[in-house]
């Protein structure tokens, strides 16, 4: 399998997603480190039950009955895009970035930008309930 199509779950092997987005953090080793870090874990908070993948060449994905969020890192911001970001009510207005979309939403933080903790786990939550609501209609159709 190739490196870019390869998919780690937490917990497979010494590869695993979670031990690969501790080396993104560390390998930053700035602010975009601090933040991701950060992100991950107010995720974790707001999801005791998230899954972390590594997916797309390298990025940090978290799942919970679908994808919820990316955490991906860029030399002047660290953007979270949520998958079905557009069907999420936002009314901190932290969605500040791919809003022209019909799916997907992100958030970009810069440098120095301050994190809107609970706005944030309240988005994590809404993206959690929107994708086990999906996954049961679905299962519920399929009967």
């Amino acid at each position: 399998m190739k490196k870019d199509a390869m998919v780690a779950k937490a917990g497979e092997g010494d590869d695993s997603a979670s031990r690969l987005i501790d080396a993104r953090i560390n390998e930053l080793n700035d602010w975009r480190g601090e933040t991701l870090a950060r992100v991950r874990a107010l995720i974790h908070q707001a999801d005791p039950d998230v899954v972390e993948e590594w997916k797309w060449r390298g990025v940090p994905v978290w799942s919970h009955a679908g994808i919820l969020c990316t955490g991906e890192t860029y030399k002047h911001v660290v953007k979270m895009t949520f998958a079905k970001g557009a069907s999420l009510e936002d009314p901190a207005g932290l969605f500040n970035s791919s809003l022209e979309g019909n799916t997907r939403r992100a958030i970009d933080i810069h440098e120095g930008e301050p994190i809107d903790e609970g706005a944030l786990k309240a988005l994590i939550v809404a993206a959690v309930a929107l994708n086990t609501l999906r996954t049961t209609a679905r299962s519920k159709s399929l009967k």
